[in-house]
């Protein structure tokens, strides 16, 4: 789990060849001891990786871990698996399992949500408190740019999700120009923050505290705007959420059900679209991650 996309444990045994006691007085064979196994060789470029025991690290609290184990998918990540919205104490004994697959149709999502996160654009980074940090002159080009080809998809959005923080309610305000009638909402639980201890760590250290304010911060975004339709959702959703690199990519992470601590391990450019779908099943695919090719190569930024 500690390496992004699972780890592969790799063994082997050497077996030699076991020779037979010779026969004494028609007596059987006498049973030889197998020799201790010898110690795995690795053969020629093939690389032995630790097993998912040894490099999965200890999870926060506030961070469930799939009880599959590393590499499988858990079905019910979200808690909207059908089976997990019934109280299975309260089936019908007399109409049995055809009751019971009646009213699992019942909580099976029908439609399938498009989840577009944008990071916001370049900002001022010599503010000191957050009002301070408004975006530059190239910050609200980017914003413009990010407008004009959310708008170019021809998607009917439902709704625009911000993070209340300066640079993210600008970039908001922007991109909402191109996109005319779509409501908008900001919310704290989508602020910047440091979500989960990075592997690799990063070369500057901060402490505990931070990430278990943060962290729990995070995940909570992550649990309230990510997962299946509800079921009384008919149509398919296209939805727009504006916020921060850290909270992206980490909502990137647990959607896909890589191991979160690498979320460090990918970078995000300005203004850039990120796509998540979601499927009726629960399961999730990646479109887009930090899109920029809409904007010319002189104004993308990293900032």
């Amino acid at each position: 789990c500690g390496l992004a996309g699972g780890s592969v444990l790799l063994s082997s045994v050497a077996i030699g060849k076991q020779p037979l006691a010779s026969k004494a007085g028609g007596d059987a064979p006498e049973a030889l001891s197998a020799p201790p196994p010898a110690a795995a060789a690795s053969p020629p470029g093939l690389l032995l990786l630790p097993s998912p025991a040894a490099s999965c690290p200890a999870a926060p609290g506030w961070l469930e871990r799939s009880s599959n184990g590393c590499g499988y998918w858990d079905n019910n990540w979200d808690r909207r698996e059908p089976v997990a919205l019934i109280n299975l104490k309260k089936k019908n004994e007399e109409t049995g399992e055809r009751e019971l697959s009646s009213r699992l149709d019942h909580y099976k999502a029908k439609a399938t949500r498009h989840i577009f996160l944008i990071r916001h654009s370049q900002y001022n980074l010599d503010g000191q408190a957050d009002k301070d940090r408004t975006l530059t002159q190239l910050g609200r080009e980017q914003a413009e740019l990010t407008g004009k080809r959310l708008a170019s998809l021809g998607l009917k959005f439902d709704k625009i999700v911000h993070s209340s923080m300066t640079r993210a309610s600008e970039t908001t305000e922007i991109i909402s120009k191109h996109l005319p009638g779509v409501k908008k909402m900001s919310t704290d639980l989508l602020c910047e923050g440091a979500p989960i201890e990075p592997n690799p760590p990063i070369s500057h250290w901060k402490p505990e505290a931070v990430y278990y304010e943060d962290g729990a911060r995070i995940e909570a975004a992550f649990r309230n705007y990510i997962h299946r339709a509800d079921v009384k959702q008919e149509e398919d959703s296209y939805e727009i959420f504006v916020c921060h690199a850290n909270v992206i990519r980490y909502i990137v992470c647990r959607a896909l059900q890589f191991p979160p601590e690498g979320w460090l391990r990918m970078s995000l450019n300005n203004g850039s679209i990120t796509h998540l779908v979601i499927r009726p099943s629960g399961r999730v695919a990646l479109r887009m991650l930090g899109d920029t090719g809409f904007m010319p190569p002189e104004k993308i930024t990293r900032t």
